[in-house]
C-alpha cells in the first residue's frame, strides 16, 4: 500500500469521525441548551466550521495539485500514529464532559466544572488534540503546505476561541484551571 493510499483512508475515517462528532455536537448542544445553557462566541463558530472543512478538502487537493512524488510511508505512519493518538484525547475529552461537550459553547450558569479525565492536567485538551490533528493529518498525505496553513489557522482561531470560552465558563472555571495550562493556544 503507497502512502498516499493510506493517507487517503486516513482522511476517510477523520471526515467521518467529522460527521459522528458533529452529530454528538448537535444532540449535546440542543439538551444543554434544554436544561438553561446560553451559547456564547457564536461570530466565530461559521468561520471555525468553513476552515476545518476547508482543512479537509486541502488535505485531499494538495496531494493531486503538487505531488511529492517519494512522500515516505513512514512519515505517513507517523503523521496517522500522530493523528490516531489526537483522536483519543480528543474522544477522552468529549468522554469526560459528556453531555457538556459541544463544538460551540454552551454553558449552563453556576455549573460546576468538569475536573477530571484530561482536564486534571490541561484546561482545553480537546484544543490539543485539534492543533496535533491539524499538522499531522496534512503530513500523512504529504501535504507540508496544508500542515502550515492548518497550524497557523488554527493558532489564529485558537486566539480567539479560548478566550471566548474561556470567558463563558466564568470565575468558577478560571479558579479551578488557574494552574493548568492551557493546552492549544493563547
Amino acid at each position: 500500500m503507497t502512502a498516499r493510499a493510506i493517507g487517503y483512508a486516513l482522511l476517510g475515517l477523520v471526515a467521518l469521525e467529522r460527521v459522528v462528532e458533529l452529530a454528538v455536537s448537535t444532540r449535546n448542544a440542543r439538551r444543554t441548551l434544554a436544561r438553561g445553557g446560553v451559547e456564547r462566541g457564536r461570530g466565530h463558530y461559521p468561520v471555525m466550521v468553513a476552515f476545518h472543512a476547508g482543512v479537509l478538502a486541502a488535505c485531499a487537493a494538495e496531494p493531486v495539485v503538487w505531488p511529492e512524488p517519494a512522500w515516505p510511508v513512514a512519515a505517513t505512519a507517523g503523521a496517522a500514529l500522530a493523528v490516531a493518538a489526537a483522536q483519543a484525547l480528543r474522544w477522552w475529552a468529549v468522554g469526560t464532559l459528556g453531555e457538556r461537550w459541544s463544538t460551540r459553547i454552551v454553558v449552563v450558569p453556576g455549573a460546576a466544572p468538569v475536573v477530571s479525565g484530561p482536564y486534571r492536567w490541561l484546561r482545553h485538551p480537546n484544543y490539543v488534540a485539534v492543533a496535533v490533528e491539524l499538522a499531522a493529518l496534512p503530513l500523512a498525505l504529504g501535504a507540508w503546505r496544508t500542515a502550515i496553513a492548518a497550524t497557523l489557522g488554527n493558532a489564529a482561531l485558537m486566539a480567539i476561541r479560548i478566550p471566548a470560552e474561556e470567558r463563558a465558563l466564568g470565575p468558577a472555571w478560571a479558579a479551578a484551571f488557574a494552574a493548568r495550562p492551557r493546552g492549544g493556544g493563547p
